[in-house]
């Protein structure tokens, strides 16, 4: 059984604690959050596969790395504090300790991230007061705070939690994340924040949430950019003292659960993706290989052209198979059939019925799918993508104005 608490509600899991406050980092907005567990957790996380790693994803990635618990989260938006040398990197760790020694914990149980403008040094005096200042407002309600202190050019704020039934009771899940352009995660300024109150080793942890990664946040796209300083972290505290072991029912169904609410937070990044109208599913079936699946769909949903012909509510099938061409994977478009909804536009042997009307009618949607079935296989792979408009383009050419 999983019961969804709606994006916006404050819901706490046992045992942990937020706060979200205006710093100074931005002019009025609120600019520093912190998650905090009562008890050493363990913790998982996936981090940006670009090459150029932020400040705060470097610190980081070594504590999960090194299988260390972890007490908090500190997270400031603003400023990304990526491409700043050896001054960003102390300056972070400053800020690790500031805050670790506030809370009286170890700097190593402090994870820290940062999203923001690239190539700009932190106000690190002004950071510092934020931390002496946030602790004290940690409260089991702050997580609403929270996750609008991590914003940047997001437009909403994105909270979520789950309750999944166990076979010896109920655990909570619960996430907050933001994310609105440069987003393509291999784990962008894409962020997201988890916590459990279930009780799972690290290495099991690990495992899930690398799982869940791979099939929901890696599988969405706003404009094909990957990000310096993308995480998504997730910290078990244990406090439900309901366990969840590796190889029994209670780990399918936690993972089940974890896929769902990573889903509707990897989605309500996209529904939210800068200049974006619409949230697109891009499905591919039949494909001789995942690899082949995957490559198709990552490629339509990629595609300038196509999200643009969707925002103008265009039927313009020969976009989408052109993108699935140039994609690498091994098909041969003569088998093919492309489906917006559950309209046929082109059957195999190119055979076009598409009906103009009716298409416009599923393209003028704000939430639609494509599909393509390759009639070649059994595998399959699902993207989530959105249109781009005039005001992507307004919003990224005066981004740091």
């Amino acid at each position: 059984m999983f019961q969804f608490i709606k994006n916006g509600t404050v819901t706490s899991v046992q045992g942990f604690k937020a706060a979200g406050i205006h710093c100074g980092i931005k002019r009025s907005k609120k600019d520093l959050a912190i998650i905090y567990s009562d008890v050493p957790c363990n913790a998982a996380g996936t981090f940006t596969l670009n090459k150029v790693k932020a400040a705060p994803i470097l610190i980081s990635q070594k504590i999960i790395a090194n299988k260390n618990k972890v007490k908090a989260i500190l997270v400031n938006s603003g400023n990304a504090n990526a491409c700043t040398g050896e001054q960003g990197h102390n300056d972070a760790l400053d800020i690790q300790s500031s805050c670790a020694k506030k809370l009286g914990i170890n700097p190593d149980e402090v994870l820290i991230s940062s999203t923001g403008v690239i190539g700009q040094l932190l106000p690190i005096a002004t950071i510092i007061r934020g931390v002496n200042k946030i602790i004290g407002s940690l409260s089991s309600t702050g997580g609403l705070d929270a996750a609008e202190a991590i914003l940047t050019t997001d437009l909403r704020l994105k909270s979520f939690a789950l309750k999944v039934q166990l076979s010896t009771g109920v655990i909570t899940i619960g996430g907050i994340c933001k994310g609105s352009g440069m987003i393509m995660p291999n784990m962008a300024t894409m962020l997201a924040f988890l916590t459990t109150d279930a009780d799972i080793d690290q290495p099991v942890l690990q495992e899930l949430l690398l799982m869940s990664v791979n099939r929901t946040f890696n599988k969405i796209t706003v404009d094909g950019d990957t990000s310096t300083n993308d995480m998504v972290i997730l910290l078990a505290n244990g406090n439900s003292g309901i366990a969840v072991l590796n190889d029994t029912d209670d780990y399918n169904q936690f993972l089940i659960g974890l896929n769902k609410i990573c889903e509707e937070m990897a989605k309500s990044i996209i529904v939210d993706g800068e200049g974006a109208t619409k949230l697109i599913q891009v499905t591919v079936n039949s494909a001789k290989t995942i690899f082949d699946a995957d490559s198709i769909a990552k490629s339509i949903a990629n595609s300038p052209l196509v999200k643009t012909a969707c925002n103008g509510a265009d039927a313009n099938w020969g976009r989408i198979i052109s993108a699935a061409g140039k994609s690498g994977a091994d098909f041969n478009p003569l088998n093919t059939n492309i489906y917006f909804d559950d309209l046929p536009v082109m059957l195999a042997g190119y055979k076009i019925v598409l009906d103009e009307d009716k298409a416009s009618k599923i393209l003028n949607k704000d939430n639609f799918s494509i599909s393509l079935n390759l009639n070649e296989g059994d595998c399959s792979a699902t993207w989530w993508t959105c249109d781009f408009s005039q005001e992507y383009v307004k919003i990224n050419a005066n981004y740091r104005t």
